[in-house]
């Protein structure tokens, strides 16, 4: 799908704020309410729009603590990459999960209550996935840049 400049002017405001009314959203990106609907609606057809979700307030919630943990593999086969994701997959608390090139192979934003939560992630869960041969996890201090939103040229 070729994106215009209206298209654009759409994803900037729906990734600020997915919960937008039809009504507002035209009005700030300046097209009628119908034209806007379909605009959204053919955004979402063709995936360029995967999905809306709520950003949540981590501590909040209970989850005090955020690790960056790499994973690697003791091989590197189709068979191995897709068990390991198949599996890393499941685990709620990873909250992002990347094949990487490096020392690596996968790296993992990994959530949890505290340290003591985040122990047993690693010994009972990260450790414990298929095919791993070894785990290096740093503890984030401070999150200095956090965003869902791609930028999107208008």
């Amino acid at each position: 799908m070729q994106l215009d400049r209206a298209d654009r002017r759409i994803l900037r405001e729906l990734q600020q704020d997915g919960r937008l009314s039809n009504t507002t959203l035209a009005e700030r990106v300046g097209l009628s309410e119908s034209a806007c609907l379909r605009r959204v609606r053919q955004l979402e057809q063709a995936r360029v729009i995967e999905r809306y979700a709520a950003v949540l307030n981590a501590s909040r919630v209970g989850v005090t603590v955020s690790f960056i943990v790499r994973i690697t593999l003791r091989a590197q086969t189709d068979h191995d990459l897709g068990a390991f994701e198949h599996a890393v997959a499941r685990v709620p608390e990873v909250t992002e999960c990347d094949l990487t090139t490096g020392e690596s192979d996968y790296v993992l934003r990994v959530v949890a209550r505290d340290a003591e939560d985040f122990e047993r992630l690693h010994s009972k869960v990260l450790t414990q996935l298929p095919g791993v041969a070894r785990v290096d996890s740093s503890f984030v201090l401070r999150s200095v840049v956090k965003s869902a939103g791609l930028p999107i040229d208008t």
